[in-house]
This record gives C-alpha cells, structure tokens and sequence, in this order.
C-alpha cells in the first residue's frame, strides 16, 4: 500500500465536513504544523477537534479557529493568552468546548484505540466537570465514568519514518501521538525524514506503521 504522499495538501484532502480530528502535540511540541496549515488551505468546516491546547499566535490550530472552520473543540487548556483567533470564535458562540483535565483527555484517547468503552477516574469527581455523568463510589472512594475517545483522522508528527509506516519520534515530542495514532481510522503523519525500510530497528519503532495510513516528509526546521 502505497503510504508517502508529495504534499501535506495532499495529505489532508480527503478531510470532509464535520471529520474529527485528534491533533497530537504539547504547546507547540510535537504539533503537525504543516499538515493543519494544509488543511486551513481547504473548505472544510464544523470540525471537532481534539487536542490539548487551542492553538497560539497565527500558526497551527490557530489558523483552523480564524478561519471559523472548527465548531467544537475538546481540549484540556484552550485558555492560553495569545490563542486570540479561539477565544474569537469562542465568544461569538461558534465553539463548543468540552473541558477536560490532560490525564483524563490522554486516557480517554487510549482507551478508545484499546477498544475500551470508557473507564472509571476520580479526577474531577464532586466538581462541574462531573455534572452530568455517572459517577459511582468504590471502596468509599469518588469517581466519574468518562467514555473513550476516537476520530476520524489523527494528524500526528514524527521525527522519523519508513515507506511501511513505522514512525519514531524524538524525546519530549511523542507527547498524544502514538495513542491518537491508534484511536483514529485515518491517521496522517508528517515526518521530517523518510527513511529506508528497515534503518529504524524493531526495537526503535514507536508507533507501528499499521495504524498509519499517509506520510509525508516536511523536513525538521
């Protein structure tokens, strides 16, 4: 299966209407810059998107909240002082944002590429985050049923990758890409090198490139 594509433009183009899409990255580490400025290049609109910040300054998921292409967002700190375009869209009432602490949003986003329902967490358990969910008390102890997370699309980011999909990424930058790669149906990387199958050993492969459908090589700058 043919994975490497020429362009994140071409990379992005089977993104429709009301996709949603999980967006690996920790403020700007580990973000898909290119791969969402491609994609704020369409006519896409009423995307959810799931990620941990809402985008900063004018680039990344900033450009997708300018444009008014996102109508709902999940995230656990969209409230960032220079994420002005969201904070737009947000006022007007053109953003649905579900909050929801980092450790839940990272679990739910496993759980849903384990195949997993949903599972049980005492965080936010007796506070307005739980308003409106089960909640159960085991051994005397709080806690809040919180369901599984997918997408539609994943765009992730990676250091390295091969032409089968294997991906590695570098330190701090893995942060939600692996598990967003497996709670996705689509999942579409961008590297900065693609490299000849077998240079990144068994034992260096941090996302197998089963659960990758379309590379594309950006570069590291």
């Amino acid at each position: 299966m043919q994975k490497i594509y020429e362009s994140a433009d071409e990379a992005v183009s089977f993104v429709e209407d009301g996709a949603t899409i999980l967006v690996s990255g920790f403020g700007d580490i580990g973000l898909p810059f290119e791969l969402l400025h491609a994609l704020a290049r369409t006519k896409v609109k009423g995307l959810t998107i799931v990620s941990n910040n809402a985008g900063t300054g004018e680039l990344g998921l900033s450009r997708l909240f300018k444009n008014r292409q996102v109508s709902k967002l999940i995230a656990s700190f969209p409230s960032q002082p220079d994420s002005l375009h969201y904070y737009d869209a947000y006022e007007e009432g053109g953003v649905e944002l579900e909050l929801v602490p980092q450790g839940t949003l990272a679990e739910r986003i496993r759980a849903g590429g384990a195949g997993l329902a949903g599972f049980f967490t005492p965080t936010g358990y007796g506070t307005e985050l739980a308003q409106g969910k089960e909640t159960r008390e085991v051994n005397g102890k709080g806690y809040v049923y919180e369901e599984a997370l997918t997408g539609d699309f994943a765009f992730i980011r990676a250091h390295l990758a091969d032409a089968y999909g294997n991906l590695r990424y570098r330190l701090a930058s893995r942060t939600f890409n692996p598990i967003m790669a497996m709670a996705a149906r689509n999942t579409i990387a961008e590297v900065g090198t693609i490299v000849p199958v077998g240079d990144i050993g068994p034992d260096d492969v941090h996302t197998p490139g089963v659960f990758v459908d379309r590379i594309v090589e950006i570069g590291n700058e």
